[in-house]
């Protein structure tokens, strides 16, 4: 995907969310709903978190910084209830598109990841929304539909950032091993040739090894899972169990454990 598709995929995700938080207020739930992918919140509180993503990186986009920013304040705007964040939310994609619109998504920026420009957070900003809409959902008993090349890029982006995380995420310190290896393969393959990242785990850290490097045969690693590329987002994202029967897990179940227990994002 590219940084135009992505930004036309905030703007889908955020309307998705948006009905499913609506929908909830005139069927039995409400925004006082528990959500139990993200402990302690309400569907209120994650609609709220959201929003606040949507604004800081749009902010961030505006800015074009060049710094890790010392501050994450920026004027949410919020609504006096919380019946009024499905519409604020969407406000704040639709102030996104308008900077994504406005911004060259190759001009170089400051990003906590492994990609030093603009592109970075629309991507993202992107990742976000999707995860928590399919948070919304699972929280009102219905099972997100995830598209397979969004989820594939989701990964993607999921693993390629995550040895740059250790601020947010600090467990992440500990994924070092003595040359160990665990792939992450989907089972609804379209013949594209996406849908296979092998990590690479040593003594000094952990990162995505780049595809066709030949470092090792196709199905070659200590421990693989596989699953659909819908089901493997859920599961880096700690959404979903490895241990259900949407995965199939194979090889060394330690170094599983061991990854699953330190990569919370």
């Amino acid at each position: 995907m590219n940084p135009a598709q992505h930004g036309a995929a905030v703007v889908a995700e955020t309307a998705r969310f948006v009905a499913t938080v609506k929908a909830a207020t005139v069927k039995a739930a409400d925004l006082s709903t528990p959500v139990p992918s993200c402990p302690g919140w309400t569907l209120a509180d994650l609609t709220r978190h959201t929003g606040h993503v949507h604004r800081w990186f749009t902010e961030l986009l505006r800015r074009r910084v060049q710094q890790p920013p010392t501050s994450r304040e920026v004027d949410l705007r919020l609504p006096e209830h919380p019946d009024g964040y499905p519409d604020w939310l969407t406000d704040g994609a639709a102030q996104a598109a308008e900077v994504f619109a406005a911004t060259d998504p190759d001009a170089p920026m400051w990003a906590w990841g492994l990609d030093q420009h603009a592109r970075f957070w629309v991507r993202r900003m992107l990742f976000e929304t999707l995860v928590h809409r399919a948070d919304a959902e699972r929280a009102l008993g219905l099972s997100p539909r995830i598209d397979r090349e969004l989820a594939v890029d989701g990964i993607d982006e999921f693993l390629t950032n995550l040895p740059f995380a250790s601020l947010f995420a600090p467990r992440t310190a500990e994924l070092r091993a003595p040359d160990r290896t665990i792939r992450f393969r989907c089972t609804d393959s379209d013949g594209d040739g996406s849908g296979d990242w092998l990590i690479r785990l040593r003594p000094d850290g952990f990162g995505l090894v780049p595809a066709g490097t030949g470092t090792t045969g196709p199905d070659t690693a200590d421990a693989t899972v596989r699953g659909t590329a819908a089901d493997l987002l859920l599961l880096l994202y700690g959404r979903l169990d490895r241990e259900s029967d949407a995965f199939r897990l194979e090889g060394d179940r330690e170094l599983l454990a061991h990854w699953f227990a330190h990569s919370a994002f």
